[in-house]
């Protein structure tokens, strides 16, 4: 007992001394805690933060957020990934708005059964705004946690879940959980980094197990994901004489549910361009030409898509399109973006 409250202390010592300046540790308002939890999750502090200010400016209060467009979250969102995230942002804010008068549950069980609420967001929000004691355990957890402790359960699998929440729930400061699940996770993110940890320089090295069996570089053990599979797109960029291109929303539930994108012809392999003109949204055209030689290979957690760019001019579009120059005020996903910031339209 006595050496689980000298690793909060130290921990929690460590944190106020070497915490990063950021906009949601400077409040404890619960719509801005839970706006920062969400983009955050499987994101990058570094890449989550212009987000974080963009919504913040644009939606205020959860009430703005509500009031949104899906469209207009899509679009802000766009480039963070994992758009079921924002799609469940914007359900969540409406039922907050709408049916709870603009006010957070106040306490972990109740803020766990708001839609895109799991256990680390609900424990984050009720630990930092409500003072209840309920740990946050996420990647850095895991990590500080088996580390420290030597702790070789995969922390992927059933039971390392709920091995390591159970060990959490002894740690977890009581008087000052919001701070002891802070510097948990700040620890994990700037001192006992997934790759060269500053052992060296840790104050918490003399009680590190995995330190001490030379085992720092395989905790924590993780079971091997799925295999990543592969996919072939292949977008066809139509432009018209009169300045105007297609755009279609994809509807299928899936990756990038309700964005927008060019006309898709998906394939089994590397398309050449006899194989593209044969499809019938290409009837009638003569050629099409490749934008990129060398396909583009955007990496999603559990697929690889090889893109290319098919360019097809013509007099008039097979159906009613958009003007080219708006293109850019479409949700669309960062594959698209990146090649309608490169393109030149005219």
């Amino acid at each position: 007992m006595k050496e689980n409250q000298e690793f909060s202390k130290k921990l929690i010592a460590w944190y106020l001394d070497n915490k990063r300046e950021l906009p949601w540790r400077m409040t404890k308002d619960p719509y801005k805690i839970w706006l920062s939890e969400i983009m955050l999750q499987q994101t990058r502090v570094a890449q989550g933060l212009p987000y974080y200010l963009r919504f913040i400016e644009a939606f205020p209060d959860v009430r703005d957020l509500a009031d949104a467009s899906e469209e207009q979250i899509l679009k802000l969102w766009q480039g963070l990934g994992y758009y079921s995230r924002a799609r469940n942002l914007h359900h969540t804010a409406r039922y907050v708005a709408y049916e709870l008068n603009g006010n957070f549950p106040d306490n972990y069980s109740d803020l766990k059964k708001l839609k895109g609420v799991g256990d680390y967001t609900a424990s984050a929000i009720a630990s930092i705004c409500f003072g209840e004691p309920t740990p946050v355990v996420d990647g850095n957890v895991y990590r500080v946690l088996s580390r420290f402790f030597g702790i070789e359960t995969p922390i992927n699998s059933s039971k390392g879940i709920k091995e390591f929440k159970r060990l959490a729930e002894i740690l977890i400061d009581k008087q000052q959980p919001a701070n002891f699940n802070q510097a948990a996770m700040e620890f994990g993110a700037t001192q006992c980094k997934p790759q060269n940890p500053y052992c060296l320089h840790c104050p918490m090295n003399d009680g590190c197990l995995a330190l001490q069996q030379n085992k720092v570089a395989m905790l924590p053990v993780k079971l091997k994901k799925q295999k990543v599979g592969q996919r072939y797109f292949n977008y066809i960029v139509f432009v018209s004489e009169d300045g105007k291109t297609l755009l279609r929303q994809r509807t299928q539930k899936g990756i990038w549910h309700k964005l927008y994108e060019f006309p898709l012809i998906e394939t089994r392999a590397l398309a050449a361009e006899d194989e593209v003109l044969q499809h019938e949204m290409l009837s009638g055209c003569t050629s099409v030409s490749l934008y990129n030689e060398t396909p583009i290979v955007h990496k999603l957690s559990h697929q690889h898509l090889y893109t290319q760019f098919w360019i097809v001019k013509v007099k008039a579009l097979p159906e009613k399109g958009i003007a080219t120059h708006k293109v850019q005020d479409f949700a669309v996903p960062v594959l698209i973006a990146n090649f309608v910031a490169a393109f030149d339209f005219k």
